[in-house]
């Protein structure tokens, strides 16, 4: 811990400083008409915040005024505190604030009618709501349940595929940064697939949060294969690792097969990935400097 040591104390202070930040926010939005509803998702609203947790902010707002205060979006948020810099692409209709004392914002805005039930409302702490409409859209998601689609387990098991030939090209290119993010994706893939398997809704792919660490829904097992599936840069090391997944794919792969009744076809995965599986001597062999 003594790498932390510096900001041991300006760290200790933010959760007062995010409470802060949230009676800013809510001060400002509370008092405007065309704001129907505030709430907050994350960890803020499933109480289960940490010194780092970010703000995760939804705001729904009045149609009428919606593009408006879409592009408005930035200087609403310096409202809220002294503003560091932000995240943005104008044409989105959130923003991501990060202000001086290391807060971050994430402030989305809705249309009245845009959001529906989902498993993503289940737990969120609503401090507006003008007309009641949240409390019932929170109330009507809490019966959901996820569960995958045939379409999505098929989806995710060729993009496994396609990162799997992809790593081996770029090993045999040099291109050994874009190996890695491959690799990344492969790991993140499987830990995607655990997650359909345990019927948790995945996280956006790419997204990383939660997946390690104390906040985790991982079983201990799985935590470990992550560890054990890091890669240093060297080729046969990235190629190691990544034919270190393949039994695990298989068991996960043919899990979710029968969960949604999608045919197996052991035949093309196993041709898929013999196409890059090399054995121990021709690896040491192809990737020997």
């Amino acid at each position: 811990m003594g790498l932390y040591a510096k900001y041991k104390g300006r760290d200790s202070e933010l959760p007062r400083h995010r409470e802060r930040i949230m009676h800013s926010i809510e001060k400002d939005l509370i008092l405007d008409q065309n704001v129907l509803s505030v709430f907050y998702g994350g960890s803020i609203g499933e109480n289960s915040t940490d010194l780092f947790s970010d703000i995760d902010l939804r705001i729904i707002v009045n149609d009428k005024v919606f593009e408006e205060y879409r592009l408005n979006k930035k200087e609403r948020a310096k409202k809220w505190g002294n503003v560091l810099f932000f995240e943005d692409n104008p044409r989105a209709s959130h923003t991501v604030a990060h202000y001086i004392n290391f807060i971050k914002v994430d402030a989305f805005y809705y249309r009245s009618q845009q959001l529906q039930p989902s498993v993503w409302l289940q737990n969120i702490k609503i401090v507006h709501d003008m007309a009641g409409v949240m409390l019932a859209l929170s109330e009507k998601s809490k019966g959901l349940t996820y569960q995958p689609a045939l379409e999505e387990v098929e989806s995710w098991r060729n993009k496994f595929f396609a990162y799997v030939h992809e790593i081996y090209r770029r090993v045999s290119r040099g291109e050994i940064y874009y190996a890695l993010h491959c690799l990344d994706n492969l790991r993140l893939s499987i830990v995607t697939a655990w997650h359909m398997e345990a019927g948790l809704q995945p996280n956006t792919f790419g997204d990383w949060a939660r997946l390690q660490g104390t906040r985790s829904k991982l079983e201990t097992w799985q935590l470990k294969l992550l560890e054990e599936w890091f890669s240093s840069p060297e080729p046969s090391e990235i190629m190691k690792v990544m034919t270190s997944m393949f039994p695990e794919f298989r068991r996960v792969h043919a899990c979710l097969c029968h969960k949604v009744g999608l045919e197996e076809n052991d035949v093309l995965a196993e041709k898929v990935l013999g196409m890059v599986n090399l054995d121990k001597e021709s690896r040491r062999d192809q990737w020997r400097k």
